[in-house]
C-alpha cells in the first residue's frame, strides 16, 4: 500500500491494528521551538527518532536530553533515538527552531526499559557496488546491537549510495514464520530523496516470477508491506532514503526468504551476507 504524502497534523499515518500491517506503528510529528508533544501507544513499543532538528524526551519521569543532531535533512548528520516501553507515556519538547520527528512501532505486549542510542552507538552496514548498482548504507538505530533490550521492534535508516540504484535486491520476503527459512515481519517505510524533486519505484512481486505490482514514490512517500517481494529503485542523477520499520509476529531477528528466481546474486553483490546478519 502507497501512502501519498500529506499534512497529518501529528496524528499517525499507520495507527495500531491497521489493516495492511497491524504489527506495525508509524507518526510523523513536526514542532516549533519550545512546542512539546506527548503520546502512549497501547499494546505497541516505539522508538523516537528526529529526522531534523533537536529534542528533549521525557519517559515516565526519566529524560533524555539534547536528542537529534542533524540540520536541513536526513543527510545532515548522523540519526538518534530513544526507545519508548509498550503503553510509556513519551514527552517531545523541541529544542531546536523546528523539528521533524519519526514515532516508529510495533506491537509488542511486555514491558522493557527505556533507553536512548546515541550516534556513536549507531550500528553502520554498508554493502553492494556501483557495478551492481546495489550500493547502499544502513544505519541501525534499534539494530543488532540493542537486541536484548527491545521486543520485537528493528530500526534503521537505508540510503543508496550514489547516482540512482537498487534497494532490497536480490529481491526478498518476510510474510511467513516457517523457521528456519522466513520469518513474518511487517514492514513500513517513509522515503526521502535528494534533492527533493526526486523519485523512484517500489515493486511488489506476490509470486516467483509471476506480474506484481509497482507504485511511483516520491519525497514523503509511505509504503507498508504486507506479504511479497518487494525491491525499490531511485531515479538515476538523485539519491533515496528510507526510515524503516520492522515489527515481528513471533521474534526479533528477521528472517529474509530470497526470491527463488534471483536468490543466485546474493553470491554477486559484496558484503550482502553481512547485511542479513545484522538483521538480528
Amino acid at each position: 500500500m502507497h501512502i501519498a504524502p500529506y499534512d497529518n497534523q501529528n496524528k499517525p499515518i499507520v495507527d495500531v491494528e491497521d489493516s495492511c500491517v497491524p504489527l506495525n506503528y508509524f507518526n510523523i510529528i513536526k514542532l516549533k521551538k519550545g512546542e512539546a508533544f506527548s503520546y502512549q501507544v497501547p499494546g505497541y513499543e516505539t522508538c523516537v527518532v528526529p529526522a531534523t532538528g533537536t529534542i528533549d524526551v521525557e519517559i515516565e519521569g526519566l529524560n533524555y536530553i539534547n536528542l537529534g543532531n542533524r540540520g536541513v535533512d536526513v543527510w545532515d548528520g548522523e540519526p538518534e533515538g530513544v526507545y519508548v516501553p509498550t503503553g510509556a507515556k513519551a514527552t517531545m519538547v523541541c529544542k531546536s527552531d523546528t523539528t521533524e520527528i519519526f514515532v516508529a512501532g510495533a506491537k509488542y505486549d511486555k514491558v522493557l526499559d527505556p533507553f536512548d542510542v546515541r550516534s556513536a552507538q549507531i550500528d553502520l552496514v554498508q554493502y553492494g557496488s556501483d557495478d551492481t548498482k546495489t550500493h547502499r548504507k544502513i544505519k541501525h538505530i534499534l539494530g543488532q546491537k540493542q537486541h536484548g533490550q527491545v521486543g520485537r521492534l528493528l530500526v534503521s535508516e537505508l540510503f543508496t549510495v550514489g547516482q540512482g540504484g537498487w534497494s532490497g535486491f536480490p529481491s526478498h520476503k518476510h510474510d511467513t514464520d516457517r523457521l528456519p527459512d522466513e520469518t513474518r515481519h511487517d514492514e513500513t517505510y517513509n522515503f526521502r530523496f535528494r534533492p527533493n524533486h526526486g523519485s523512484g519505484v517500489q515493486m511488489l512481486q506476490r509470486e516467483d516470477n509471476k506480474p506484481g505490482d509497482a507504485y511511483h514514490i516520491v519525497d514523503g512517500s509511505t509504503i507498508c508491506l504486507d506479504k511479497g517481494y518487494h525491491p525499490c529503485a531511485v531515479l538515476p542523477g538523485y539519491e533515496m532514503y528510507y526510515f524503516t520499520i520492522l515489527g515481528g509476529l513471533s521474534q526479533r531477528s528477521l528472517v529474509q526468504y530470497f526470491q527463488p528466481t534471483h536468490a543466485y546474486q546474493i553470491e554477486t553483490i559484496p558484503g550482502i551476507k553481512d547485511m542479513i546478519a545484522k538483521f538480528k
